[in-house]
């Protein structure tokens, strides 16, 4: 396995607190002697998640070869095999926490199955009742020929259901998000959730669409609560310091209840005001100017959380700080600092994880180029190199080795931060990165030591690496 090396070195006073040593150069294979051609030979494997692999091989010649295998995925022996092996893959990946089964206890599965058919007669009943509810207010009834109380029930519950797609999606195929960034989807559920009231809004104003109106509002929401909900289990856990996690949902009920009971009063009183009974304008004007202001409480509700784990924009903010100025700031500052509707793209320095090696290839197709990268990190989980675009900033291309872990993902980010403040000629590419990994050799140590005297609990970094490609096989000469 390959190993990650961080050789420490401290600093004093005003001096940088690494000092880059001399390196020999990383030059390219000499060619074979005697005049025969070397053995086409392997230096490394992607791999991918459907059972594809991309081959890097030299042809001998310094030619880079590329290959794309696919294999059929391992099958689990008899012996192993449990329920989840039956399951195709891509079902697997939506309904199943990543890492099943190992990322959670033996009893999830046997749990899950069984919750499906409780959920499903739950809402056969809420079907059955809101067509009760609807001939009690006057729709139908039980005693006339008329099917309006059915029909507007199997209308109601139709918008119901075309939202419910959009928990299902959230649910299935962006579970992984929640963990890292919890205070920013739970604002953008916020935001959701208002696009999907306009919509709602405008049934009086096309009657004859209500439905369409009625669902594109209802899949909004849902969506928004898809986000919503487990941002805030996320949010709740953070709370519960004690280990009180259900205590802590029990009294966030006591609060939200109080808070429901208010805001309907409220919003009755709202209603029978003879403005808004009369005017739609009036109605809308009102909804908005309350809307901006419940965005406007969320946000401020959400800046004050002081989360103690690492994510990749607290991350970047403890990493950029070690290099320009040799400090690591604590959690509170660091959480002050942080901007939470930033996506990661607009983030500076630009950094892509998860690329393949031919994209820093950039088209060439020797295969000096390969060996050097793999000879320059061969101490490192991880291969960096360098996306330059003329005078644009460049970005940061990382690929992750099969034993990668959210230690090698940071201190990626504390290479990358390092070449942004060191930039060089686009010339001299490896030589710049020659110097940024013996700086990361120096320097990492010391950051980790000033992260712990600041508080941080290095078992607490949450930044995940890719799930592909994976850099599988090294072949150095």
């Amino acid at each position: 396995m390959l190993s990650t090396h961080a050789a420490g070195g401290r600093f004093r006073g005003g001096a940088l607190p690494w000092r880059l040593r001399p390196r020999p150069c990383l030059a390219s294979p000499p060619a074979s002697s005697g005049g025969k051609p070397e053995k086409e030979r392997p230096l490394l494997v992607e791999r991918y998640r459907d059972g594809v692999t991309k081959r890097y091989m030299s042809d001998g010649n310094s030619k880079l070869q590329i290959r794309l295998e696919k294999h059929e995925l391992p099958v689990k022996g008899v012996e192993g095999e449990n329920v989840d092996s039956l399951i195709p893959q891509a079902i697997r990946d939506f309904v199943l926490p990543a890492g099943f089964p190992g990322s959670v206890t033996v009893d999830y599965l046997e749990y899950m199955l069984l919750q499906f058919p409780t959920n499903v007669t739950g809402w056969i009943c809420h079907v059955l009742v809101t067509s009760s509810l609807l001939k009690a207010v006057g729709v139908g009834s039980f005693t006339g020929t008329s099917a309006a109380a059915s029909a507007a029930a199997i209308r109601w519950v139709s918008k119901d259901g075309i939202g419910a797609f959009g928990r299902l999606l959230i649910g299935g195929r962006f579970g992984t998000l929640f963990d890292d960034d919890p205070k920013k989807w739970r604002m953008y559920a916020d935001f959701i959730g208002s696009a999907g009231s306009i919509f709602e809004l405008a049934t009086p104003l096309y009657p004859g669409y209500f439905l369409p109106l009625a669902s594109l509002g209802n899949l909004a929401k849902a969506v928004a609560r898809g986000f919503r909900d487990p941002s805030f289990r996320v949010i709740q856990n953070h709370f519960a310091q004690s280990g009180n996690l259900g205590e802590i949902a029990a009294k966030e009920e006591v609060w939200e209840v109080g808070a429901q009971l208010l805001g309907l009063s409220i919003g009755v009183f709202i209603m029978d005001t003879a403005g808004v009974k009369s005017s739609y304008l009036t109605l809308t004007s009102t909804w908005l100017s309350i809307r901006l202001l419940h965005l406007w409480l969320r946000y401020q509700s959400l800046s004050v959380l002081k989360f103690r784990t690492i994510n990749l924009k607290r991350g970047r903010i403890l990493v950029r700080s070690h290099v320009a100025q040799h400090t690591v700031p604590g959690y509170v500052v660091c959480n002050e600092e942080e901007n939470i509707l930033t996506w990661q793209r607009f983030l500076h320095p630009k950094i892509s994880f998860g690329v393949p090696i031919e994209r820093m290839l950039g088209g060439e197709e020797s295969s000096d180029k390969v060996n050097r990268l793999l000879k320059l990190y061969k101490n490192e989980k991880y291969v960096l190199f360098v996306e330059q675009f003329g005078s644009k900033e460049p970005t940061f291309l990382v690929a992750f080795k099969e034993a990668a872990t959210s230690m090698s993902v940071l201190r990626s980010l504390w290479q990358a931060h390092w070449l942004q403040k060191n930039q060089q000629n686009q010339d001299v590419v490896f030589s710049w990165l020659e110097d940024s990994v013996l700086a990361l050799e120096d320097g990492f140590t010391d950051f980790l030591e000033q992260m712990e005297r600041a508080g941080w609990d290095q078992n607490q970094i949450i930044l995940k690496v890719p799930k592909e490609p994976i850099l599988m096989l090294e072949h150095l000469d």
